[in-house]
């Protein structure tokens, strides 16, 4: 059932933006997505009439390093970044970081400039057999009690 290397990039990408928007609905969010996928934001989740956050999944296989560009991820209260782990043969793992949490970057969360080179600015996770503990303290079921 979760043999997830015979999905393709997308294909992996697509179920983690499903299977994320799934779990907020059983916590009792609305889910919007929008039309046009321009602006790094998935979907939208509100929960009553004042509060809502934008949400960008970012999905992987196994081990390996994320990042968002800065210019579409800009760190506010009301932003999130939803990583779907996907190890074969196991269900996914979700994680669910405030995007100010990169306000203090460590070695899971990173913080890459990338002065007079090729590469954009980027808020960067760092995930790996190390940084897991880090990881832990963002599980989705813990972050989702406190929105």
């Amino acid at each position: 059932r979760h043999n997830w290397e015979k999905l393709k990039p997308l294909q992996l990408g697509r179920y983690a933006e499903y299977f994320v928007m799934m779990e907020f609905t059983l916590f009792n969010f609305d889910v919007y997505k929008p039309e046009v996928d321009n602006k790094g934001i998935d979907f939208i989740i509100r929960k009553g009439h004042y509060k809502y956050y934008d949400v960008q999944v970012k999905s992987i296989r196994g081990l390996n390093y994320i990042f968002f560009p800065k210019d579409k991820f800009q760190l506010r209260e009301n932003l999130l970044a939803a990583i779907v782990l996907f190890f074969e043969g196991k269900p996914p793992k979700l994680y669910l970081i405030p995007s100010v949490e990169w306000q203090e970057p460590n070695s899971l969360l990173t913080n890459k400039y990338y002065e007079g080179k090729k590469s954009k600015p980027e808020w960067g996770l760092n995930i790996s057999a190390k940084n897991l503990p880090l990881l832990e303290k963002y599980t989705f079921d813990d972050i989702i009690k406190a929105l």
